[in-house]
C-alpha cells in the first residue's frame, strides 16, 4: 500500500502561483511514477501531469504545458506540481496518484484525498 497526502491548495488570484506537494509513504516511493489530477464540480476528473521514477521523464496535458510543472524528490517521498499564471478554469480538486507512467487512471493504483485550488477572476 502507497498512502498519499496533497498540501498545498488554496485561494489564489488569476495570474498567481501555487506549489502542491505530495507525501508518500507505504511502499518504496522511487517504485513509482507519479501523476496529478483534476476534477472539477460537474466535471469528469482529468490527466495534469506524469513524472517517471526517476524524474527523467514528465508529461503535461496540452491545457497546463508550459505553466505547470511536475517534479519530485525521492529522498523524500514528495512530488510537487508548481502551478505558475494560474487561470480560473484551472479551478478543481487536485489529486496526485501513484503507478505506472501515463495519462490514464486505470495506470494508477493509488490515490490521495485531494487539495482544492481556487483561482479569481
Amino acid at each position: 500500500q502507497v498512502q498519499l497526502v496533497e498540501s498545498g491548495g488554496g485561494l489564489v488570484q488569476a495570474g498567481g502561483s501555487l506549489r502542491l506537494s505530495c507525501a508518500a509513504s507505504g511502499r518504496t516511493f522511487s517504485n513509482y511514477a507519479m501523476g496529478w489530477f483534476r476534477q472539477a464540480p460537474g466535471k469528469e476528473r482529468e490527466f495534469v501531469a506524469a513524472i517517471s521514477w526517476s524524474g527523467g521523464s514528465t508529461y503535461y496535458a496540452d491545457s497546463v504545458k508550459g505553466r505547470f510543472t511536475i517534479s519530485r524528490d525521492n529522498a523524500k517521498n514528495t512530488v510537487y506540481l508548481q502551478m505558475n499564471s494560474l487561470k480560473p478554469e484551472d479551478t478543481a480538486a487536485y489529486y496526485c496518484a501513484a503507478g505506472k507512467y501515463g495519462s490514464r487512471f486505470k495506470e494508477y493504483n493509488y490515490w490521495g484525498q485531494g487539495t482544492q485550488v481556487t483561482v479569481s477572476s
